[in-house]
């Protein structure tokens, strides 16, 4: 059951919408099934076609009647005074009686202080009924003594109440709310997006682009120039004595209001996370990575790889199972993590190989309602894996080597640690997020994986070698080992095996120090996961090889002498060898 709170200023005009057929000719028997003073009441949905627009006037009037009396008696007007809550059911829900409705209603407007219980000085309000699955209780925000209503926090409270509702009533169950959720699009937006022929609503396709942007930025800069560039209209509040920026709204190319002027949403209106402050903690929080002068240039999956496998790591230590309670890293810390691999997920989706991107974006958008919740984040505890994040965007390649299937391995064990933690803290619906993006990363991980695993197949060992490292895996892993040489990906590893001893890892050893990492009992592929752990450590081990190598050079090769060295001078560039393009 979703309530959906919202203000206005024109009560006669929603009673139209109300008790009207609706935008698309959708509602069918509008009628009042609750309100403050029943008898008497007019209903203008059971009265004959010639009297509706009289009663709808004569509602609208008995509605207003408290709030012209407090204009009148402060000699100004009452701002925003309509009060209008939606409530709906969930799919799949039984269709409640018009009773349930009318109790539904008055728990409602009780719990929201709009009139409560037992006060016969509280607002006036409705409770109209035009379709088998929801009501729309409106009032008028002036009390009968003159006073304004107490109903601060009334969103929450009605989500609180309806939570109550369902269990009583047999209803679905559904999460709830800890104010960290992105707004809803309202109906009246819904429509708009309709009539325009955009799939999302304004509000939605902002929300998903700022997100996108925000996690591929290295500053604030970058932030407001990449959205300028995607054509989206940014309007700063500046501070009249700072002249800082203090927040900022955007609005969709061509997106107008009846007025033909362009509608904005501020920041923190699109999502919490993505206000002007909430915005400055992510982005403050890097590390530049600079390569020594003459370095090799990095694998930025691996490097990302690597990032994510400390956050396993440290955010949960000595976990041998992603359901073992464990004591790890605080939970700001841990909150910053999945802030953090929300953006990896983001970055990822624009340069991993072109077939997983689809998946990768459905999976970084599901995450981003996971990615926040009321526990305030330690941004700066988490700036290598933001870091690591940004450095994809820079990659030259685009993993096809099976760094990218490295990382969306490592990537789908840290999202199911992930939302057992929301789970274990009662965030339902940042859980309810994880596990809907998990399907679609483990998606794209086998999108990127398969071509690298069968090529793998291709190249494996001859049934010699192979019965020897199929011996190895019975004597290093004994626990799993069955179920390893079982798996589908076998082959695969027994390949990984023979570039591990080739790099100069003895398989024993390599399959213990595999196994070690993380637990196998919740692998549906165990073979695979070895499978990345290996050429993991084998990669790391040939690129410290290199670097000893280099070094050696660099320490051995001869110096000029002192009386040849002479200083450039300042602004010197070096001539162009003529042969050098020949």
């Amino acid at each position: 059951m979703v309530p959906d709170v919202s203000t206005g200023s024109r009560t006669r005009g929603l009673l139209s919408y109300l008790f009207g057929p609706g935008r698309r000719d959708e509602h069918t028997d509008p009628h009042i099934v609750a309100a403050f003073a029943m008898p008497g009441l007019p209903d203008p949905g059971r009265a004959p076609l010639d009297q509706h627009h009289r009663l709808l006037d004569q509602l609208a009037d008995y509605l207003d009647q408290p709030v012209r009396a407090r204009e009148a008696r402060l000699g100004k007007s009452v701002p925003q005074h309509v009060w209008h809550c939606p409530v709906r059911t969930a799919p799949g829900d039984r269709y409640l009686t018009d009773a349930e409705w009318a109790e539904v209603a008055r728990r409602i407007v009780h719990a929201t202080g709009i009139a409560p219980d037992g006060d016969d000085k509280g607002c006036r309000w409705i409770a109209v009924r035009h379709a088998e699955d929801h009501i729309h209780i409106t009032a008028t925000l002036v009390r009968e003594d003159g006073r304004r209503p107490r109903n601060r926090g009334d969103g929450r409270r009605a989500q609180a109440e309806c939570r109550k509702i369902e269990k009583e009533l047999g209803l679905r169950q559904l999460n709830p709310g800890d104010g960290t959720a992105a707004p809803m699009p309202t109906s009246a937006e819904q429509a708009k997006a309709q009539r325009s022929g955009h799939r999302q609503t304004a509000k939605q396709w902002l929300q998903e682009q700022a997100q996108a942007v925000a996690a591929t930025s290295r500053n604030e800069q970058e932030y407001f120039s990449t959205l300028a560039a995607l054509g989206i209209h940014i309007r700063y509040r500046i501070g009249p004595e700072t002249g800082d920026v203090l927040g900022y709204s955007l609005a969709r190319p061509e997106d107008v209001n009846a007025q033909g002027e362009l509608v904005y949403f501020g920041g923190s209106t699109l999502a919490p996370d993505l206000s002007i402050n909430r915005l400055r903690e992510r982005l403050i929080a890097q590390q530049p990575i600079t390569s020594p002068p003459g370095s090799v240039e990095p694998d930025r999956w691996r490097q990302a790889d690597t990032a994510l496998r400390d956050t396993v790591r440290f955010a949960f230590p000595r976990r041998h199972h992603v359901d073992e309670e464990v004591e790890g890293e605080p939970d700001s810390v841990v909150q910053a993590q999945a802030a953090a691999f929300g953006e990896l997920l983001h970055t990822a989706a624009l340069t991993a190989p072109a077939y997983a991107r689809s998946e990768l974006r459905s999976a970084a958008t599901a995450f981003n309602r996971a990615s926040r919740s009321r526990i305030r984040a330690e941004h700066q505890q988490v700036a290598a894996l933001r870091t690591a994040a940004k450095e994809l965007l820079y990659t030259g390649g685009s993993g096809k080597d099976g760094a990218a299937a490295a990382l969306l391995s490592t990537a789908v064990f840290v999202l199911i640690a992930i939302a057992h933690w929301h789970q274990s803290r009662g965030h339902q619906q940042q859980a309810a997020a994880a596990q809907q993006a998990l399907v679609h990363l483990r998606t794209a991980y086998r999108q990127t994986a398969e071509p690298v695993i069968t090529d793998l197949t291709r190249r494996t060992p001859t049934p010699n070698t192979t019965d020897r490292y199929a011996a190895q895996v019975h004597t290093a892993v004994p626990d799993h080992a069955e179920r390893i040489l079982a798996d589908p990906s076998w082959p695969a590893l027994a390949t990984a095996l023979a570039q591990s001893e080739t790099s100069g890892q003895p398989p024993h050893r390599a399959l213990i120090e595999a196994a070690r990492q993380r637990e196998l009992t919740t692998a549906d592929r165990p073979a695979e996961v070895l499978l990345w752990r290996l050429r993991h450590a084998t990669a790391d081990r040939i690129d410290q090889r290199a670097h000893i190598a280099r070094a050696h050079i660099a320490r051995t090769r001869p110096t000029a002498p002192a009386s040849t060295v002479s200083a450039a001078p300042t602004g010197y560039r070096p001539a162009q060898d003529p042969t050098r393009h020949r």
